[in-house]
């Protein structure tokens, strides 16, 4: 489905602050997608950017492109390989920074994302949400959100989503400017990149309420 330019029922306020952000900062970030999609494929080859269908607004399907960081490799029956042993040197230096996520940037112009909001996560957990956690699909997803710079990787997935809906509930501008602000001194901080042990988060098997109903 086609993104609106302004999506019905997102505040008018949140979607011109949205525009005046990131309309700017793509031109400004030119430079450095066009030198880190260079970097890229000197270092790891192509493709350079990864894509993959994620749901955002109400759910809706989009394809959500990165820049990619892990290396495309598989097993000897054709499987990926743990996440940790495909990310590649560049590729966590680009997650250190937040430099994959630059590209994200087209998303909040088209009205697919937010600057801020919950991360947009694999269509397969739609159906492992609880209700109450599902609710975290009622704004525009973002590219970066409060559970992001209260823990991010860090934090299990019940904690992640009960962060998520709070921020559904009580969403300001004056909240997405301080996460904005926030999310500057993680990124210069470098903190909460992923779990302890792992390159990334690990799969959202489905919230303990779903499962015991």
């Amino acid at each position: 489905m086609p993104a609106a330019f302004f999506p019905p029922g997102v505040p008018l306020r949140k979607r011109l602050f949205d525009l005046a952000l990131s309309v700017p900062l793509l031109v400004l970030s030119s430079p450095i997608l066009a030198l880190t999609a260079l970097v890229i494929l000197i270092v790891d080859g192509p493709p350079i950017t990864f894509r993959q269908p994620r749901p955002g607004y109400r759910s809706q399907i989009f394809d959500l492109v990165k820049f990619r960081t892990m290396r495309v490799q598989q097993d000897a029956d054709g499987h990926p390989l743990p996440d940790a042993q495909r990310l590649s040197p560049l590729g966590r230096t680009l997650r250190a920074f937040s430099l994959d996520e630059l590209p994200e940037l087209l998303h909040v112009v088209r009205g697919q994302m937010s600057l801020v909001g919950p991360r947009p996560l694999l269509v397969q957990y739609l159906e492992r949400y609880s209700p109450e956690q599902a609710r975290r699909h009622d704004v525009l997803p973002g590219i970066t959100g409060w559970a992001q710079i209260n823990g991010r990787n860090t934090l299990d997935w019940d904690e992640k989503f009960r962060l998520d809906v709070w921020y559904v509930d009580h969403w300001s501008l004056a909240l997405d400017v301080r996460i904005l602000f926030l999310t500057f001194w993680k990124v210069i901080k470098r903190e909460g990149i992923s779990q302890p042990g792992q390159a990334t988060s690990g799969e959202f098997m489905g919230s303990q309420d779903k499962i015991d109903t």
